[in-house]
């Protein structure tokens, strides 16, 4: 396109001339004051900011706790209703299903142990047995849970001392304690439960938090005594000290206390059936008064500016910002993908020229973004078409060995059977370079290829191939059920035993075809099924034909569009069912845009 040149007047009124007339007065003027004021409101939406931020982080704190400690006594109430209250312990030992709860808890979980009431201990895992010498119904939580027998009990944390585990080390727990019914065979005691858990589980929750304005977070039993801090060393060594005594007073809430010579606030929440608190506490030290005058101070001035920038500015941006702000438009047209807009060529002579240069970049990026299109679903075909071709030449070996053994063994028929197998399974996996082939030929395909593998795995599995005559001259993509198929055997019958079932269905619903591979294998997780669409599973197993789940899901998209593709669904030890949604088109039909071949 034909530029014109600039005038004189075009050059007095470029923006560079009119942006520094008008705006270099105004601005040297208010940039000072205005930056004062607009600072100092700041700093205190800020500090509000950060006090609402640790009102949030202390609520997310707590339900991550009471969940913690819900687990726990949901264990506590699984040893005694589903162990100690029905069995009879003249008769059997408790001490396998106690393990068996210890084994799927020892992550937060240091002991547990049944005791009686005279202090005999009957149970412990995996501790051996109490310590030299040690009354533990001298112990106050001992006396406080037999009297208290509704209530379950927790201590604050403490060096386990009860037990001798033979370990070198001092090891931290808090200890929860219940009363429980014992049976003796046609009698009943009381004793206790017992369980140690581990103080680190509970550390860990809280340790890495960090607070806005230099706050934390600590928490203290219903008597003050502290449970966690980050400086629980220094409080212990005398170095600092905690407001804990006026902190046990203070129910759910937000406190302004003054602790050490300042002020700070404090945000309390109950953990559910403990008694204990969490709080946390965030210095005011440096942060700016907030009182009505400062408010209406604050209002006042920046008024004032905005009143004088307004009607500074009204002229200017009739100048300025209304060209600007219509190049703006049809820029954010193009942007959102709009191409073919009209963009604005008014104002001063640079957004004429800064508009007439947009609208020469859209056009070329319009040509190259559809040369780039094309190139780039034509490399894909030719990539897929390239490595579908291909068969990965340790299926091939096995097969021949296969074939090899058969005939070493006068096994002739099977032999043949395999063979032959063979030779259809190589003939649809050339088809003339084709991409698009009838289910029929799919089918086909992927019996060929079962039957082999059949013979190979020595009938680990058995399969079946489920097909309407009304589906077989329809569209299908050549290999694609063959990948699915040897991800089912490799991944989900290779370690059965003999016990395997494939099924393939082929369905038509209306104007969809739908394809079915079911396993009923050891299955998989859900990250397993995520990631069999993920980048890191392109290429399957070598032992198979290198051709992932993903290339064929991708494969589909390219031919059929994005509305069709694979899903899978799994279920460890369960089984995996992988559905193909296809469109349903007889093999004669001319195909859509992205589905015909190359």
């Amino acid at each position: 396109m034909k530029q014109e040149m600039p005038t004189g007047r075009e050059k007095k009124n470029s923006i560079r001339y009119t942006i520094f007339i008008y705006f270099t007065v105004s601005a040297l003027a208010i940039i000072l004051l205005l930056g004062v004021v607009l600072y100092t409101q700041m700093s205190r939406q800020l500090a509000l900011a950060v006090q609402d931020e640790n009102q949030a982080v202390l609520g997310q704190i707590n339900r991550s706790v009471d969940a913690y400690l819900r687990t726990i006594m949901k264990l506590s109430d699984s040893l005694y209703y589903g162990v100690i209250k029905n069995a009879d312990l003249n008769k059997e030992s408790v001490n396998s299903q106690i393990t068996l709860l210890y084994d799927n808890n020892k992550d937060s979980i240091a002991n547990i142990a049944l005791l009686s009431k005279d202090g005999q201990l009957l149970e412990a895992v995996p501790a051996a047995r109490l310590k030299t010498g040690l009354d533990v119904t001298a112990q106050e939580w001992f006396g406080n849970t037999l009297e208290r027998t509704d209530n379950l009990h927790f201590t604050t944390p403490h060096v386990q001392y009860i037990f001798d585990n033979n370990e070198n080390q001092y090891r931290w727990v808090i200890t929860l304690t219940r009363a429980v019914e014992i049976t003796h065979g046609t009698s009943t005691e009381q004793g206790i439960l017992l369980i140690d858990i581990r103080y680190s589980s509970l550390q860990q929750i809280l340790k890495n938090i960090t607070l806005g304005n230099q706050g934390y977070l600590y928490m203290i039993d219903s008597g003050g005594e502290l449970i966690y801090h980050p400086r629980m060393q220094l409080i212990g060594t005398g170095q600092m000290s905690e407001n804990t005594a006026m902190a046990a007073s203070y129910r759910d809430g937000s406190y302004r206390e003054k602790y050490g010579g300042e002020w700070r606030e404090v945000n309390v929440k109950s953990v559910g059936y403990t008694g204990w608190k969490l709080l946390s506490v965030t210095p005011e030290k440096g942060l700016p008064l907030s009182n009505l005058k400062m408010r209406l101070f604050v209002v006042f001035v920046v008024a004032a500016f905005l009143l004088v920038l307004v009607l500074t500015n009204t002229f200017i941006s009739s100048r300025i910002t209304v060209p600007i702000q219509k190049l703006e438009k049809s820029v954010n047209a193009i942007e959102a993908g709009d191409l073919d807009t009209q963009v604005y060529m008014g104002g001063s002579y640079e957004i004429r020229h800064l508009g007439r240069s947009i609208g020469d970049m859209a056009g070329r990026i319009k040509m190259l973004m559809e040369d780039i299109v094309a190139e780039h679903e034509s490399k894909r075909k030719r990539e897929f078409d390239t490595l579908q071709s291909q068969i990965n030449p340790h299926f091939l070996y096995n097969t021949l060995d296969i074939i090899v053994w058969m005939i070493e063994n006068e096994q002739k028929q099977e032999a043949v059977k395999v063979v032959t197998a063979l030779a259809r399974f190589f003939r649809i996996s050339l088809s003339k370079g084709k991409s698009i082939i009838t289910v029929s030929d799919e089918l086909e395909h992927v019996r060929s290829y079962l039957t082999i593998q059949q013979m190979r795995f020595k009938n680990k599995f058995v399969y079946r191939i489920e097909a309407a005559e009304d589906v077989l001259n329809l569209v299908s993509l050549k290999l694609m059920l063959q990948p699915l198929v040897e991800n089912a055997i490799y991944h989900g019958m290779e370690f059965m035993d003999g016990d395997g079932e494939i099924c393939v269905q082929v369905k038509r619903e209306s104007e969809d075809l739908w394809f079915r591979v079911i396993d009923n294998g050891f299955g998989m997780t859900q990250k397993q099924v995520e990631s069999l669409l993920g980048e890191e599973n392109r290429v399957s197993s070598k032992r198979g034909s290198g051709i992932g789940v993903k290339n064929v899901n991708e494969r589909i998209k390219l031919y059929f569009g994005e509305d069709y593709g694979l899903t899978i669904q799994s279920e460890p030890d369960e089984g995996t069912t992988i559905c193909i949604h296809l469109p349903a088109q007889v093999y004669a039909e001319p195909v859509k845009k992205g589905k015909d071949e190359n």
